[in-house]
C-alpha cells in the first residue's frame, strides 16, 4: 500500500499547511531582500491589515483552514517571514488562472504594490504602528462559517479510521424544508477537512424505498496498491456489490445490485472550496418541499483516527429570485447532470471517454481524453471549476462559437490539487456554441505529489487515481427553462 501512503502524506500537508500552496503567477520582482521604496515605512495597522482583510482573513482565521490567524498583529507578527515568502513569490493567496486569458470577478491575487508593502513591511521590522488607523474589523459570521446560515443541517458523526481505503458513500437524510424553497447560498462545513476527499450533496424528490441513515457503497476490487482492477470510466460504480451499515453501527451488509441512494454533485466541498453563494447573481435553486439531502461523501484516511462532524448551511429567499441556477457536475466523478437530469439535459450534452484515460509511467505531459460540450440552448455560464486529482497539471477551456470562432475561457497552466478554486466569470454563451475541456498530467517524478512515477494511472476515484471533470455552473432567467411552474 506504498502509494496510497505517500499520496495521503502529501494531500494532509498540503491541506494543513496551505498557505505554502504554490500559485500560476511567478513573482515579478522576486527581491525578497528590498526595503521600503518611499519615505514612509508601512505599519502593521495602516498598509498591512486593509492588505490581509481583502485577500487572507476568509481563510486566515480561527475555524478556518490557515494555519494561523491574521485578525490582529499578535497573531500575524510571529509568520511575517513566512507571509513575505509566500506573497513574494506569488504562492499566497492562491491563485492559478493565467491572466492572459479571462476576466474572472474573484481573481484573489494581489497587485505588485501590496505585495511591494507587505515586503516592505517585513524587511522593516514588522512594525505595528498605531492602532487607531486600523480599519474596522470584518464582521465574519459566528460559528466559523463564510456565509451566515438561515438553515443548518448536521451530518451524523463518521469515525474514519486511521488506516485502510474508504471507497465513495452514499447517504440519504431528509431535508430541513417542509414546504417549497429556493436556496439561495449553500456552505458545506466539514469537521475533519485533513480526510474529507470530497462532500457532496443533491437535493432530490423522497422515494419510498430510500433508506434514511444507511451509509451505501459499492465494493472495488483494488490492487495491493489500491488501485481499481478495472477501468470503466465511472466513479462510484453503478452497480456490483452493495455494502450497507446503519449510521453508528458497524455491522455491514451485502446484496448484488445497484445502491439504493446515489449522491449527486449539485454542491459540494473540496480543498479550496467553502461555499457557493447565487445571491450577487440574483439566482438560486428551487427546492421542493419534502426534498430528501443525497450525500456522497469520501474519506482518505491519514494516519489519525478522527471523527467527522460536518454540517450544511443554507441562505433561502422570501420570494422566489430572477434567475435559477443549474450546475454541470459539481466536482466529483463522471455525472455531467444535476439531480433534474431533464433540465440539465435540455442544456447540454457531453462526451468524454474516461475509460479511455491511461498515463504511462513517468510522462510529464500527458494530454487526457478531451471533454467535448454541446450548448443546446441559450445560457450564461457564470463559473468553471476544474478537477482532477494529484497528478492533474494544467487545463483549458476553450469556447467555439457557431460561426468556428474560438475563445480561451480558463487557462490553468499549473493545477493544484490543494487548491481546487472555482473561477468565476459571466459570458453570453449562443445556443449550438461547443466547449472543448482539456487536461494534462504530470506523471514523472518531477511530480513532487506523485506517489510512484513508475506505475500506469487510470481513472478513478481515489487520490491515486486520476480524473478530469469540467465542472460548469449557469444562470438562466427561471421561465426560460420552467414555464410557469415557479
Amino acid at each position: 500500500m506504498a502509494t496510497k501512503r505517500i499520496v495521503i502524506g502529501l494531500t494532509a500537508v498540503g491541506l494543513g499547511l496551505g498557505a505554502f500552496a504554490w500559485a500560476a503567477k511567478p513573482p515579478r520582482s522576486g527581491k525578497l531582500d528590498e526595503k521600503a521604496t518611499g519615505e514612509t515605512i508601512p505599519t502593521f495597522y495602516k498598509d498591512v491589515l486593509p492588505i490581509v482583510q481583502v485577500h487572507c482573513q476568509n481563510c486566515h482565521r480561527p475555524g478556518q483552514i490557515g494555519p494561523f490567524s491574521l485578525l490582529d498583529y499578535e497573531n500575524a507578527r510571529p509568520w511575517a517571514k513566512a507571509i513575505k515568502s509566500a506573497v513574494a513569490t506569488r504562492k499566497m493567496p492562491p491563485w492559478f488562472a493565467n491572466p492572459e486569458y479571462g476576466h474572472f470577478d474573484n481573481d484573489r491575487s494581489l497587485k505588485q504594490a501590496e505585495i511591494d508593502t507587505l515586503v516592505a513591511w517585513v524587511n522593516n521590522g514588522a512594525p505595528a504602528g498605531d492602532p487607531t488607523n486600523a480599519p474596522p474589523p470584518v464582521q465574519w459570521p459566528e460559528g466559523g462559517w463564510n456565509i451566515q446560515p438561515d438553515v443548518t443541517v448536521d451530518l451524523p458523526p463518521y469515525s474514519v479510521p486511521a488506516t485502510g481505503i474508504k471507497e465513495w458513500e452514499q447517504l440519504a437524510v431528509a431535508s430541513p424544508f417542509k414546504e417549497d424553497t429556493w436556496v439561495t447560498s449553500v456552505e458545506i462545513r466539514p469537521g475533519a477537512t485533513g480526510v474529507v476527499h470530497h462532500l457532496c450533496f443533491d437535493f432530490a424528490k423522497h422515494k419510498p424505498t430510500t433508506p434514511y441513515n444507511v451509509y451505501e457503497w459499492v465494493e472495488v476490487a483494488r490492487d495491493d496498491d489500491g488501485v481499481a482492477k478495472t477501468h470503466v470510466g465511472s466513479t462510484p460504480p453503478k452497480e456490483g456489490i452493495v455494502v450497507s451499515r446503519p449510521v453508528g453501527s458497524t455491522v455491514e451488509t451485502r446484496r448484488e445490485g445497484r445502491p439504493a441512494v446515489r449522491g449527486g454533485n449539485q454542491f459540494c466541498y473540496l480543498p479550496g472550496l467553502p461555499f457557493e453563494d447565487y445571491r450577487p447573481l440574483d439566482a438560486g435553486i428551487f427546492v421542493p418541499a419534502g426534498s430528501d439531502i443525497v450525500v456522497s461523501v469520501h474519506y482518505t484516511t491519514n494516519g489519525a483516527a478522527v471523527m467527522d462532524r460536518s454540517r450544511i448551511g443554507f441562505t433561502v429567499a422570501k420570494a422566489p429570485p430572477p434567475k435559477m441556477f443549474v450546475s454541470q457536475g459539481g466536482g466529483e466523478g463522471d455525472a455531467a447532470v444535476n439531480t433534474d437530469s431533464a433540465l440539465n439535459n435540455s442544456i447540454l450534452s457531453r462526451q468524454q471517454a474516461n475509460d479511455k484515460l491511461a498515463i504511462p509511467p513517468n510522462d510529464g505531459n500527458y494530454a487526457g481524453p478531451p471533454a467535448d460540450i454541446t450548448f443546446k440552448r441559450d445560457i450564461e455560464v457564470v463559473w468553471l471549476r476544474p478537477h482532477a486529482h494529484v497528478r492533474g497539471k494544467s487545463v483549458r477551456y476553450t469556447l467555439i462559437y457557431p460561426d468556428g470562432r474560438e475563445k480561451i475561457l480558463l487557462d490553468v497552466p499549473h493545477y493544484d490539487f490543494n487548491w481546487q478554486l472555482t473561477y468565476r466569470t459571466s459570458l453570453k454563451i449562443p445556443k449550438g456554441s461547443r466547449m472543448h475541456v482539456q487536461f494534462t498530467y504530470d506523471n514523472s517524478a518531477n511530480n513532487k505529489y506523485n506517489p510512484d512515477s513508475s506505475k500506469w494511472v487510470y481513472y478513478g476515484g481515489q487520490s491515486w487515481e486520476e480524473m478530469g471533470t469540467p465542472n460548469m455552473g449557469f444562470v438562466t432567467d427561471r421561465k426560460d427553462l420552467t414555464g410557469d411552474l415557479f
